[in-house]
């Protein structure tokens, strides 16, 4: 019970503001919205930024820990793309903004990732030597990055039914 409370206690304010945010954000994804791609971006973007100060905070310029975050995200991006494949996304050319059915694996992702990162970011606190161990922070840079990848890739399947982001058929077909 001691150590929960010391968890709690150390941990910045930010963090749980954070944690509530996501939460709202997954609770509304819940049902169909049009939303506008500046606002589907703040996740990903969240989740980016967090993952850059972490890593950069950690590992500095170490190309070996960037390249196995980047492996994660280049993972969890077609994870995430592939998720939203059944969804019904349309832009509503008369508001600017994109249509999304309802989305129920935003608020578990959410909470998930949440957790694993809250949990690598409590470990590495705890113990700093952590980040030397090999195998961790293997798991450490890939999971985040995964994660990170998989709202990306989201993302990246709200751009495409934006019209934002065209195939590359069509464009040589239009070149």
């Amino acid at each position: 019970m001691i150590m929960l409370q010391q968890l709690i206690s150390n941990t910045p304010v930010w963090v749980w503001g954070l944690l509530v945010f996501l939460i709202t954000r997954g609770v509304a994804a819940m049902k169909p919205a049009e939303a506008s791609l500046t606002k589907l971006a703040i996740v990903p973007a969240l989740f980016t930024a967090w993952g850059l100060w972490s890593i950069s905070g950690r590992f500095g310029g170490a190309w070996e820990a960037w390249g196995e975050w980047l492996v994660g995200i280049g993972a969890g991006a077609v994870l995430g793309w592939m998720l939203l494949r059944r969804a019904t996304l349309t832009m509503n050319t008369s508001t600017g903004k994109l249509w999304r059915s309802a989305d129920y694996s935003l608020l578990p992702l959410l909470l998930v990732t949440f957790a694993v990162k809250y949990g690598f970011e409590v470990a590495l606190s705890a113990s700093p030597s952590l980040s030397a161990d090999g195998m961790f922070r293997a798991a450490y840079l890939l999971l985040s990055g995964g994660f990170t990848g998989i709202f990306i890739g989201k993302y990246w399947r709200y751009l495409r039914a934006a019209g934002v982001v065209t195939p590359r058929r069509k464009l040589e077909a239009a070149g």
